[in-house]
């Protein structure tokens, strides 16, 4: 053996044992030393967006965010012990998170938003999440040409403001003249018995568009523009309204509050929520859709049922149940 190759020899072997002794004191860091992040913690999700194909349009589903719901002290017409067996039957234990759903209508000549999620009205860390999902779809705020409004709830119309500021400079706001004529008038805050908060917040959120000429109010079924319908629901607030969406034979019926607590409220559609203008009017309601909805089969989506809440309503010996829509991640022509 040459003096070269001896010393290549004695080389490589003192650069395998450096390198062992790296990785093992790598590792060994790794695995024994303290995680930055709890984890007991929940890391922050990514941008939420599902998108599905209805005919020639592009539906998107985008998350706001969620908010926790203390379901003993917001659901009505039921008791706790009922309340904790439905949610038990679902996994789930009070509170539970509600999402806040927006949908983004992509027809090829127009983008159509239904709702805006809360905006910065409920604070940092819930919700306040939808331009960031937005941005992920590749879309920017500016060019959004309409936006229907389910009804005026800040969870729904918070995300149309930044302050003063019109955060869609460019869109035509569609809502329930109803909704308008309840939520804007100053006389309503102190003689419903509503909260005054949601008389105030939509002055906040709608005012601004009013003032720009930017909303278009609409009364009973109205086609507002190729391939989308608003559908009348009142119940849950007096200009609540679903939005039909048909391209090429298929439709999407976007229900906007006519269910907060899937767990609940499909096994048993005749409990309400303290959020109800009219909580008698929101059951009847929803007990007639889900018959209709689950009946036709219809393709669905709502504002609070876990993201990316789109699916079918299923009929049950007792009551209903939802079913998510299967999961779609590749190219669909």
């Amino acid at each position: 053996m040459t003096l070269a190759s001896i010393f290549r020899r004695c080389r490589r072997i003192a650069l395998t044992a450096a390198f062992s002794t790296t990785f093992l004191a790598t590792a060994t860091t790794s695995w024994t030393q303290t995680p930055a992040v709890a984890p007991a913690s929940a890391p922050a999700q990514l941008p939420g967006v599902y998108r599905l194909r209805l005919g020639d349009f592009q539906v998107n589903s985008l998350s706001d965010g969620t908010v926790p719901q203390d379901l003993h002290q917001l659901l009505t017409g039921t008791t706790t012990a009922e309340v904790d067996r439905l949610l038990d039957r679902s996994f789930l234990k009070n509170p539970v998170e509600a999402s806040i759903n927006a949908f983004l209508i992509d027809t090829g000549s127009r983008l159509v938003l239904v709702d805006t999620g809360a905006g910065r009205f409920f604070g940092p860390g819930f919700g306040g999440k939808l331009l960031v999902s937005l941005a992920a779809a590749g879309y920017q705020p500016q060019q959004i040409n309409d936006i229907l409004i389910t009804h005026i709830h800040t969870d729904h119309s918070g995300g149309l403001v930044d302050g003063d500021r019109l955060v869609f400079p460019n869109a035509t706001i569609h809502v329930g003249k109803p909704d308008l004529d309840f939520f804007l008038n100053p006389a309503n805050a102190a003689s419903s018995g509503y909260d005054k908060k949601y008389f105030d917040e939509a002055a906040k959120t709608l005012g601004p568009y009013l003032r720009a000429g930017k909303v278009k109010a609409f009364s009973g079924r109205t086609q507002l523009l190729p391939g989308v319908t608003a559908v009348p629901t009142p119940g849950h607030t007096p200009g609540h309204s679903f939005y039909l969406i048909e391209s090429q034979g298929q439709q999407l019926e976007l229900m906007g509050d006519i269910v907060h607590v899937a767990s609940v409220q499909f096994p048993e559609p005749r409990i309400t929520i303290v959020y109800d203008v009219d909580s008698a009017a929101a059951a009847l309601q929803r007990k007639s859709q889900f018959a209709t909805l689950a009946s036709e089969r219809r393709l669905v989506a709502a504002a609070h049922l876990p993201f990316p809440a789109i699916g079918h309503i299923g009929i049950e010996s007792s009551g209903y149940t939802w079913v998510p829509v299967d999961y779609i991640n590749r190219d669909v022509h």
